[in-house]
């Protein structure tokens, strides 16, 4: 039995066209048509390619594509295996449980945190006359005057004589008010 490509060079020259017009009526590229007829299908493209290549060819010839292609495959005789899958090794099945539970975990120690950050105390921010309680600086201000928003005499502590000065005031604060 002749290989497809001595069939199609067979029926191309019976009909006596040369490769070069097969090539172009095709648009396959003439090396890949040499390759053909020659039998080197393993340096061609690829097989999706090849089998292409087959049809063009043997309809610019009057050929039946189904006889090349069938001549195709004979010729080749490739064995399609299946590839078993491999099996890896069995894990144990975690429940969706577990990793919910991590979450849960994880957001509440975050939320506690946050919370903490939150509700510290800070002293260090305050004025040290405000953060002694009572003994520091609005010790001579009236509850009167508090509630009248502040108006009236205020007593000055001693920082406060010492050169503390008030935010929004032209200087240090002398005790006149």
């Amino acid at each position: 039995m002749e290989s497809v490509g001595q069939y199609l060079r067979r029926h191309r020259e019976a009909r006596r066209m040369s490769l070069e017009e097969v090539a172009r009526a095709t648009r396959v590229p003439l090396a890949s048509m040499e390759r053909i007829e020659a039998g080197q299908f393993d340096e061609l493209p690829g097989e999706v390619f090849v089998r292409g290549f087959l049809k063009a060819y043997a309809r610019a010839v009057d050929v039946s594509t189904d006889e090349v292609l069938a001549r195709y495959t004979a010729s080749r005789r490739m064995a399609w295996v299946t590839p078993l899958p491999i099996s890896s090794p069995a894990r144990p099945a975690r429940s969706g449980r577990f990793g919910v539970a991590i979450a849960f975990v994880l957001l509440l120690f975050l939320f506690a945190l946050a919370l903490s950050i939150v509700l510290k105390p800070r002293s260090h921010d305050m004025p040290q006359e405000l953060s002694r309680g009572g003994a520091g600086g609005l010790r001579g201000m009236e509850r009167g005057q508090l509630a009248a928003g502040g108006r009236g005499k205020v007593e000055v502590s001693g920082s406060a004589q010492r050169g503390v000065s008030i935010p929004g005031g032209t200087g240090p604060c002398d005790g006149r008010a």
